[in-house]
This record gives structure tokens, C-alpha cells and sequence, in this order.
């Protein structure tokens, strides 16, 4: 049985706003896998950028597998994500046209250990939005607290 691994980037809720998710596969080595297997990554600086058609992830930090060899992959590094030719050219009209930007959003192992990659569309909050949005889970902090205690 494996476990799931689900490494999340909390801090793009709250610097973007997210228009649209996309679930993407990574091209990975072996050591770069089991790293991720035992949840040494992190994906909160991290960033996606095309070149010559294809998708990359930027700054992904998987960290370098402590029992691999003279062979263990680098800990950040471009890794190519995998998507539909039809996905990847509707990215590439939003990205170019309305200035949006892409977004890793969860690194996760699905059911037979792949490890995936959830990417969003994103567009980036003003600074009077990220206050709202700090009023609002404050006040959602409140209103559970009130329910809790009834």
C-alpha cells in the first residue's frame, strides 16, 4: 500500500488569485521520486515558464536523496512538466495575452505512486486584496471558534 503525499503552497492562495487548475505529470530521475516519496520538497518559490512549447517548473526544491550516489539529481533544478498539446496551447494564449502567470499549486503521488504536479492559472492579488482576504479568515477563525464553544 503507498502513501499519498500531498505537499501543498499555501502562499499562493494568498498572493494569487486562482482562475483555473490544471493537474500536470513531472519528468522526474529516480532519486528525485524517492525524495518526494519521503516529502522532502518544497514548492512555495516556485514558479512555471514555457520554452519552445513545452512547460517547465522553476525552483522546485526536491531535496537530494540522502542514501543516492555520485548520481543524485540537484536539488533545484528545471523540471518539464506533462500536459495535453491542447492545454498547453490554451496556457500559452492566457499567459501571453492576459498577462497571467502559472502557478504550482500541490505535488502529490497519485494511487500508483506518480508524482503529479497541480498547477493553477493565476493572477496576482494588489496589496488591498490580500488584506481582505486576512479580514476574511479572521473573521471564518471567529465564527468557528463561536461554534465551537456551542
Amino acid at each position: 500500500m503507498l502513501k499519498t503525499i500531498n505537499i501543498y503552497n499555501k502562499r499562493a492562495k494568498f498572493d494569487y488569485e486562482i482562475i483555473e487548475t490544471f493537474t500536470a505529470g513531472i519528468v522526474l530521475a529516480g532519486t528525485e521520486i524517492k525524495s518526494i516519496r519521503l516529502g522532502k520538497a518544497n514548492i512555495t518559490e516556485s514558479f512555471c515558464e514555457f520554452s519552445n512549447n513545452e512547460l517547465f517548473a522553476i525552483n522546485t526544491y526536491i531535496e537530494e536523496y540522502t542514501f543516492g550516489n555520485q548520481f543524485n539529481h540537484k536539488a533545484r533544478s528545471e523540471r518539464k512538466l506533462l500536459l495535453n498539446k491542447r492545454e498547453l496551447k490554451g496556457l500559452i494564449k492566457s499567459v501571453q495575452a492576459k498577462g497571467l502567470t502559472i502557478i504550482p499549486l500541490k505535488l502529490f503521488t497519485n494511487e500508483k505512486g506518480m508524482a503529479k504536479l497541480q498547477i493553477g492559472l493565476c493572477k496576482g492579488k494588489k496589496t488591498y486584496d490580500k488584506r481582505e482576504s486576512l479580514k476574511e479568515q479572521d473573521t471564518k477563525r471567529d465564527l468557528d471558534r463561536i461554534k465551537k464553544s456551542f
